[in-house]
C-alpha cells in the first residue's frame, strides 16, 4: 500500500556547504523528508492522525475531515484521504504559494482560504469556527494539539535517526512549526540517551519569511509542544536561512525548502560551539514547492 512507504527516509552527511565552518571532528547529517510519498515530513503525522481517527470510531460515515495548514500537512492529508476514501476540508492562508494550492486541489481537497495577514493562526481560528458551527459535519483533526502528531515522530523519526547513526547522535536540531517533529523525536532520543542535546529553531522575529515555522512568542503555541525537552533554543534569521537553502542546492545537490535552510543554520550554529559530535537535523520538504516564489529563487 502507498502509505506503507511513509518513513525510512535517507540520512545524508553534509560536507561542501560546511567547509571551513565546522570543526573537522563534527559531523552534520540531514534527514531528507521529501522522500516520503506525499513529499514532506508531514506524511508521518498526517497518517498517524488519520489512522487514529479511523481506529477510534470518531470518523462517522458522511463526516468530512477538517484541519488548518500552511501547506505541507494539508498536502499529506489530501494524499492520505484520497487513498483512504475520505473527504477533507482544509483552511489555508490565502498567501500560500501556487504550487501548494494546485497540489491540494489535485488531491480533491476543499480549500477555504483565510486572511493572509493572520497566517497559520488565522487558519486555525477558521477551522475551529467551522467545527463549532457544524460538529456533525466535520471531524477536526487539530494537528497542533493532536498527540498522534508527536507520537508519529516518537515511533518512527527518532528510531530511524538512532538506527542510521548507529547510536552515535549527540545533537538533534529541528525547526518548530506544529512542534510535533521536534517534540516527538526529542522525547524518544532522550530515552535512548539522556545526554543527547536537543536544539529548537524558530524564526528570530514575528515578521519573517520562514514558511512552515512559527515564532512561538507571538503565535498560538501548539498544545503538543513540550518546552522541557529544549536544551537550547535558536532564532534563525530569514536572509541567512534563504542563503543556506540556495547553497544546499548548488553545493550539495539538495533542493530544499526554506525551513530546511533554517534547520541547517541552526545545525551550523551548534557545530561552531562544539569540538566533536554527530549533529542530526531534518529537511522537511523539497524546494520544488517554492520555485514560484521569486524572493527565494530569483
Amino acid at each position: 500500500m502507498l502509505l506503507d512507504h511513509i518513513g525510512n527516509t535517507p540520512l545524508v552527511r553534509l560536507r561542501r556547504v560546511l567547509d571551513g565552518v565546522v570543526p573537522p571532528d563534527v559531523e552534520v547529517w540531514a534527514k531528507l523528508e521529501w522522500f516520503n510519498p506525499g513529499g514532506s515530513v508531514k506524511d508521518r503525522a498526517a497518517w498517524a492522525i488519520i489512522r487514529d481517527a479511523e481506529a477510534g470510531g470518531r470518523l462517522r460515515p458522511g463526516m468530512r475531515l477538517l484541519d488548518s495548514s500552511s501547506g505541507n500537512t494539508g498536502i499529506a492529508y489530501g494524499m492520505i484521504a484520497a487513498a483512504r476514501g475520505h473527504k477533507i476540508t482544509l483552511c489555508l492562508p490565502a498567501n500560500a504559494n501556487r504550487e501548494r494550492k494546485k497540489i491540494l486541489r489535485a488531491y480533491g481537497v476543499e480549500v477555504i482560504e483565510t486572511d493572509p495577514l493572520e497566517g497559520s493562526d488565522g487558519a486555525i481560528r477558521k477551522a475551529r469556527a467551522l467545527v463549532a458551527e457544524a460538529p456533525e459535519t466535520y471531524l477536526y483533526l487539530d494537528q497542533y494539539s493532536n498527540p498522534a502528531n508527536t507520537r508519529a515522530h516518537y515511533e518512527t523519526t527518532a528510531p530511524e535517526i538512532w538506527r542510521d547513526t548507529g547510536g552515535r547522535v549527540t545533537h538533534w536540531v529541528a525547526g518548530l512549526g506544529t512542534t510535533g517533529t521536534f517534540t516527538g523525536t526529542s522525547r524518544r532520543l532522550k530515552e535512548y540517551d539522556p545526554s543527547i542535546v536537543c536544539v529548537s529553531v524558530q524564526p528570530d522575529s514575528p515578521f519573517h519569511g520562514l514558511e512552515g515555522l512559527k515564532h512561538l512568542e507571538s503565535a498560538i503555541v501548539p498544545g503538543i509542544y513540550d518546552d522541557s525537552l529544549v536544551d537550547a533554543a535558536l532564532g534563525a534569521p530569514t536572509e541567512a536561512s534563504i542563503a543556506l537553502m540556495r547553497r544546499l542546492a548548488t553545493e550539495e545537490g539538495l533542493l530544499v525548502g526554506v525551513s530546511g535552510g533554517a534547520a541547517l543554520w541552526g545545525a551550523i550554529e551548534v557545530a561552531r560551539q562544539i569540538e566533536q559530535g554527530v549533529i542530526v537535523t531534518l529537511f522537511p520538504d523539497s524546494g520544488e514547492r517554492y520555485l514560484s516564489e521569486e524572493h527565494l529563487w530569483p
